[in-house]
């Protein structure tokens, strides 16, 4: 079972690689160009790259990405062991 979650988790997150980091970058260069250097031009440019808006993709992307992450942490918590059955080792049998 862990090893099919690997799996799973390996190939969603190769997949999300590029979508993600493109998201992190162009919104924390958004906030800096935006808010420290007052690049109000260049920070819209920005948020349109960081929702594709320049693919007019803006309405699907951000669900393909939420839906992403959520795999990504489905995936990893089940790799924790977090939630396997105890086995009590004190009862014999």
């Amino acid at each position: 079972m862990i090893r099919s979650f690997r799996r799973y988790h390996r190939q969603i997150a190769i997949a999300l690689c590029l979508p993600l980091f493109l998201t992190v970058l162009t919104g924390m260069g958004y906030t800096i160009t935006n808010e420290w250097f007052h690049q109000h031009d260049f920070g819209e440019f920005l948020l349109k790259i960081h929702t594709l808006e320049i693919l007019h993709l803006e309405e699907i992307y951000p669900l393909l990405n939420g839906f992403g992450l959520v795999g990504l942490l489905i995936t990893g918590l089940s790799m924790t062991g977090l939630f396997d059955k105890q086995v009590d080792r004190n009862t014999p049998g």
